[in-house]
């Protein structure tokens, strides 16, 4: 498998993703083939959406003020956590821990970095939207079949350090079924599925960095990842069925935070 980082001008709002990728694949010589798949970071897709915005022309509600303060957030960065996210369930010092669009993330997602100073981008309005209409416009600009992710980056619980999300999939099955095979022994699996979306976004993330690469695409090739002519959307739970999620909320709710 190879990973083939894409290095491409500054992505300003409103930019031309399509276009900016085309002079990119020029410039590196390296262009889509049959059977890529093609991860590209959510920063630059929700840049050139327009989803940057500026924090000086944001006025904080009393929520996000009273929230702010208990979580050592900017109050206008708070509201727009809280326009964006769906619910708010706790946070440390520097972030609120929310649920959003069917993930958990700090802070909604919503970033400083890569950012203007003065301005935060938040998450594209519908990634697995746009996943779709860049695969569909990459496939016919090139002649080819690909799979494309826009995909961000979490931390783990009780881990530090970060590994990669998938939040929008196009021409891939994102998760694969693996109940049934057989283990080392001849035991059929009953519970695995494995996350292939979010493996290859922590893949591409150990070219495209956190900082000031300008990699905001990669292509990964020759993954054997079986592409279909699909948006399968990612399977997410719900917060009741999920093993961790579900326990930590019964935990939380017998422990006494007055005191």
């Amino acid at each position: 498998m190879e990973i083939l980082g894409i290095q491409t001008s500054l992505i300003k709002p409103g930019d031309n993703l399509l276009t900016i990728l085309e002079a990119a694949f020029e410039e590196n010589k390296i262009y889509p083939e049959e059977g890529d798949i093609i991860v590209l970071a959510e920063s630059a897709v929700a840049t050139a959406e327009n989803r940057v915005v500026k924090l000086s022309e944001v006025e904080p509600g009393q929520t996000a003020i009273r929230f702010a303060h208990r979580f050592s957030l900017d109050p206008r960065e708070m509201e727009l956590v809280l326009r964006e996210c769906d619910e708010v369930f706790g946070g440390v010092p520097g972030a609120a821990l929310t649920i959003t669009k069917g993930n958990l993330s700090p802070n909604a997602g919503i970033d400083g970095s890569n950012a203007p100073e003065g301005h935060v981008v938040l998450l594209p309005e519908d990634s697995q939207k746009s996943a779709g209409q860049i695969r569909r416009a990459i496939c016919n600009k090139y002649r080819c079949r690909v799979g494309v992710i826009i995909g961000d980056s979490r931390t783990q619980p009780m881990r530090l350090g970060c590994v990669g999300i998938a939040l929008g999939t196009s021409g891939i099955i994102p998760v694969e079924d693996s109940r049934g095979d057989l283990d080392l022994f001849g035991k059929p699996l009953s519970i695995t599925h494995k996350a292939v979306a979010d493996n290859l976004v922590s893949a591409a993330q150990l070219i495209m960095g956190e900082a000031g690469e300008r990699i905001p695409c990669v292509i990964i090739r020759n993954s054997g990842i079986r592409i279909v002519d699909a948006d399968v959307p990612m399977p997410v739970f719900s917060s009741d069925e999920c093993m961790y999620f579900s326990n930590i909320r019964k935990s939380s709710q017998k422990i006494d935070y007055t005191r």
